[in-house]
């Protein structure tokens, strides 16, 4: 069985200056969930580990390089999805939480739930070993309202040598948000999205991806026998006939085969199968 994994950074436009890097951060990241493909491990295991590199990449709107609210404050949400069990776990509007995709894993595993939100998920993360931190320690720059046209939500989808298919998405949310402002990320089926025939990550304007339910859209397209490029092309066309809005998708199905689209400027991917052949496209 063959195995791949592709990550994405986010859509919207970004500087020639840092998209060069963005696509390397992307490359990061997937080199960081195939060293976990490579050992025979697990696709939820791959997703997660990318999403974390990505957290922990400035660069990109999730985690450390989180956007801020209205009221200077990070607020992240994420959202994990293992294709073969349908087991999902996810947080929203959180403050304090260094890698938010261990906290949506930790929902996941340890709680009949599947999306935990504010103080009850801070709370949750502290009973269960995840590490939390100042919230100011996430703030990375005063320079952050000059990069919001550059930051989107980061998102990891993989194949495992098993079969399986996984999914994890994780974002600091759109600049200057109310707080409490939830977005896509988090909701099972817009945008993250895992089962038996693909899994997807998506990435832009929330409200209008949570309108259009555009990770399950995405998966039925593969699902009634689509190609995953193919796929992942028609289910962006439709989101942009219904929205004037935009998006960005990646999604693989259970051959191992990629699909991306967007119909943004840039969303730097990097997909890496097991062959050892690399894939950009921003």
């Amino acid at each position: 069985m063959t195995f791949t994994i592709i990550v994405h950074g986010g859509a919207g436009e970004v500087s020639p200056k840092s998209l060069e890097a963005r696509k390397q951060g992307c490359r990061a990241a997937a080199e960081a969930g195939l060293v976990i493909l490579k050992r025979g491990g697990q696709a939820l295991d791959a997703v997660q580990a990318a999403v974390e590199v990505l957290e922990n990449n400035p660069l990109f709107n999730a985690g450390l390089g989180s956007t801020l609210n209205r009221e200077g404050q990070v607020e992240t949400d994420a959202a994990i999805m293992d294709g073969a069990t349908l087991k999902a776990g996810a947080i929203a509007a959180v403050s304090g939480i260094r890698n938010p995709i261990q906290l949506a894993r930790a929902v996941m595993e340890h709680s009949p739930y599947i999306l935990l939100a504010g103080e009850g998920a801070y709370r949750f993360a502290t009973q269960h070993g995840i590490e939390t931190c100042d919230p100011e320690e996430l703030v990375v720059s005063a320079q952050r309202r000059l990069w919001e046209k550059e930051h989107g939500t980061v998102g990891a989808v993989a194949l495992d040598s098993h079969g399986r298919l996984a999914a994890a998405t994780s974002t600091g949310g759109i600049f200057d948000k109310l707080p409490g402002r939830v977005g896509d990320t988090p909701l099972i089926g817009c945008g993250t999205y895992a089962d038996a025939n693909a899994a997807v990550s998506c990435t832009g304007s929330g409200e209008d991806i949570i309108r259009t339910t555009l990770a399950r859209h995405a998966g039925y397209l593969v699902e009634q026998g689509l190609d995953a490029m193919i796929a992942a092309q028609q289910a962006i066309a439709d989101f942009s006939m219904h929205t004037r809005s935009e998006a960005g998708i990646i999604l693989i199905n259970n051959k191992g085969t990629e699909g991306f689209a967007r119909n943004s400027v840039h969303m730097p991917v990097c997909a890496i199968r097991s062959s050892g052949d690399i894939f950009f496209y921003a």
